[in-house]
């Protein structure tokens, strides 16, 4: 699974922040599924080259927001969304919604804009809007 996550040490973001994102993002696209084991904390943390205490933050983080649930013999997995949670936290995100980012995405590769400043527009926007 950690393919699916990494870490800019040089970004503004934290690493424990840039960690939940991208699991609770990984979960909003359907890519970790109700059930998905996650890495044990301390593997997660050697792959990415970081302390386990930041995956940990992250983990309870997104334990926090009923994304994912630690079970004792199971590790950790990806949570049973509760009922009338969001689309955004239940892994059903609309097909026109991942079509529309997806087309944003390739409009700034394109311009050959930064991740980072394309996730600060889109943040700008939202915060407007």
């Amino acid at each position: 699974m950690n393919a699916g996550v990494s870490v800019d040490l040089r970004s503004a973001t934290p690493p424990y922040e840039q960690i939940r994102s991208q699991i609770s993002s990984l979960i909003a696209t359907g890519d970790l599924g109700v059930g998905s084991r996650l890495p044990t904390v301390r593997s997660l943390a050697a792959d990415l080259g970081i302390a386990a205490g930041t995956v940990s933050r992250a983990y309870k983080e997104l334990e926090a927001a009923g994304l994912i649930e630690s079970r004792r013999r199971n590790g950790t997995v990806v949570a049973e969304p509760a009922p009338g949670a969001s689309a955004r936290s239940n892994g059903t995100v609309p097909e026109a919604v991942t079509a529309a980012v997806d087309l944003l995405i390739n409009a700034g590769r394109d311009a050959r804009l930064s991740d980072q400043l394309l996730l600060d527009l889109v943040r700008g926007k939202l915060q407007k809007g």
